[in-house]
């Protein structure tokens, strides 16, 4: 059978790790072909050697069965390859039709020809349903709207063959849904479509087939019509998987969490980023802050840690007023934060895993003496870590984050942030951008908080993820609580009305 993309045994190696081992990958004009695994699978790994990202040791890539060679991008953009990848790749301070352009501008006599590029985009937007207001800035939009313009500039360029890497894990149910119609007429007008995810059901709803990788060996791959989510979990990591989280009653304890008032004003001539927002979490329980994304969860999480300041309200916890409180001194209260950007507030990517692990705790007789760090100290608890929360690192300790997957870089603040023994642990989208294996792994860790007699706030945009998880929930819109529900009494209908403003709780 001729494929329009097949990579034939294909092996690379990093330092310490074999990301992919032997792997052979076949892609059929015109289908979306899910690549499935584990963090740190390999999937990224693969699909940055079709794009010319890396260079393989040993294997070929054949193009409707003519053998090709991608050395860098600008190969894989003359063989019609385009890619979305999971950070995307704009710049910041251009329009977005300058980003949409760039690398292939027209030009006369050394000025920019936007004209015919405007109207293309403007053509392709609508076309597909992407329509984006091309004269704002990148830092200007969500990153919803970033990703359309990933896509468009995809599109501008006639890629046929199109790979999204984990193009969902920064969308609202809303717009993973548009995402998923557009994937699928991209497809059907022949547009071939590489797709490398961990959500299966996104996979059950929108691919063709799926090749599953495990520690970067090909596991197979199947036809999804004809298996289902609990075959491709376990294909995935090697186990069978509980979709469904099993959690017996919470037993709420004593307050440890209170929030009263909290206001938080916004630019000059913009509204308010929280207004009047009160609430309190309990020991034994998980209290989740759903919503979609932007209006006011970052702001709260920023006001409750102590990363930005507040303009009215009060904190207190464990019944002492922190409104003031230094982030190291809410630390040693007993408050853990798993941050929503665990590149800019959760990692140094630079320093190592070890290192990273002791952030918080680095100046305590246990890791210092003098003012110098005890090595071996450090590093005999990065590896009791590393053991008990499965972090996947080639060379233990002394692993640079910045070499690691997403995945366990998320690992590794959550296990520094659970180690700690908090009081309240503030988990913000704790799994985002993991696998089932990873995600339920987690969900156990945070139910094992609760369970413990910790008191737990979850922000997260999954709505699955809120009503399997949580005790009870709170629905922010615009800055406000507009709702204040029980998971076992609300629909997700109901929900997704609070979260767009089209309905509010009375008494909130």
């Amino acid at each position: 059978m001729s494929y329009i993309i097949e990579m034939r045994e294909i092996t690379k190696e990093f330092p310490g790790v074999i990301a992919n081992d032997n792997v052979t990958l076949q892609l059929k004009k015109g289908e979306i072909h899910a690549l499935l695994g584990e963090n740190g699978a390999g999937k990224s790994t693969l699909m940055s050697i079709l794009f010319g990202l890396y260079k393989p040791e040993h294997g070929k890539i054949y193009k409707n069965d003519t053998e090709v060679h991608v050395t860098g991008p600008n190969d894989a953009t003359k063989l019609g390859i385009g890619m979305v990848h999971q950070h995307f790749k704009l710049v910041h301070n251009f329009t977005v039709l300058e980003n949409i352009v760039l690398g292939v501008e027209t030009t006369k006599r050394s000025v920019l020809q936007m004209k015919e590029a405007r109207k293309k985009v403007q053509e392709l937007s609508k076309q597909y349903g992407l329509e984006i207001d091309i004269d704002k800035e990148v830092q200007d939009i969500t990153v919803g709207m970033q990703q359309r313009v990933e896509i468009l500039k995809m599109l501008y360029r006639e890629n046929e063959i199109l790979i999204f890497d984990e193009p969902t894990a920064v969308l609202t149910p809303q717009e993973i849904e548009s995402l998923m119609q557009t994937m699928k007429g991209l497809a059907d007008e022949g547009r071939s479509i590489l797709f490398i995810t961990h959500k299966l059901d996104e996979i059950m709803q929108v691919a063709d087939r799926c090749s599953v990788l495990r520690k970067g060996k090909m596991v197979g791959t199947v036809d999804v019509a004809d298996v289902s989510k609990e075959e491709l979990s376990e294909m995935m990591v090697g186990r069978k998987v509980m979709l469904r989280l099993d959690k017996k009653e919470a037993n709420v304890g004593t307050e440890i969490l209170r929030v009263q008032s909290l206001t938080m004003k916004g630019e000059p001539g913009h509204k308010n980023k929280l207004t009047d927002v009160s609430f309190h979490v309990n020991a034994g329980e998980i209290v989740c802050v759903a919503g979609i994304e932007g209006n006011g969860q970052t702001d709260l999480v920023y006001a409750l840690t102590g990363l930005a300041g507040i303009d009215g309200g009060q904190i207190s916890l464990m019944g002492q007023d922190i409104t003031k409180t230094k982030i190291r001194g809410r630390g040693e209260l007993g408050m853990a934060h798993i941050p929503e950007d665990r590149h800019k507030h959760g990692l140094v990517l630079d320093y190592t895993l070890g290192y990273n692990e002791i952030l918080q705790t680095y100046y305590t007789p246990r890791f210092q003496t003098g003012g110098f760090l005890k090595q071996g100290a450090i590093r005999d608890y990065a590896e009791g870590l590393i053991r008990q929360f499965d972090i996947r690192a080639g060379r233990g300790a002394e692993t640079i984050a910045r070499s690691m997957s997403g995945g366990n870089q998320q690992k590794i603040i959550i296990a520094r942030e659970i180690d700690r023994d908090p009081h309240l642990l503030i988990a913000v989208q704790p799994t985002r951008g993991l696998d089932v294996g990873a995600i339920e792994y987690i969900h156990q860790q945070l139910l094992k908080q609760r369970d413990e007699g910790k008191a737990v706030l979850l922000i997260s945009l999954e709505l699955e993820e809120v009503m399997n998880v949580s005790d009870r929930i709170l629905v922010m819109y615009e800055g406000e609580i507009v709702a204040n529900a029980d998971p076992k009494h609300v629909t997700y209908q109901e929900l997704g009305l609070y979260m767009s403003g089209a309905k509010r709780e009375g008494n909130v």
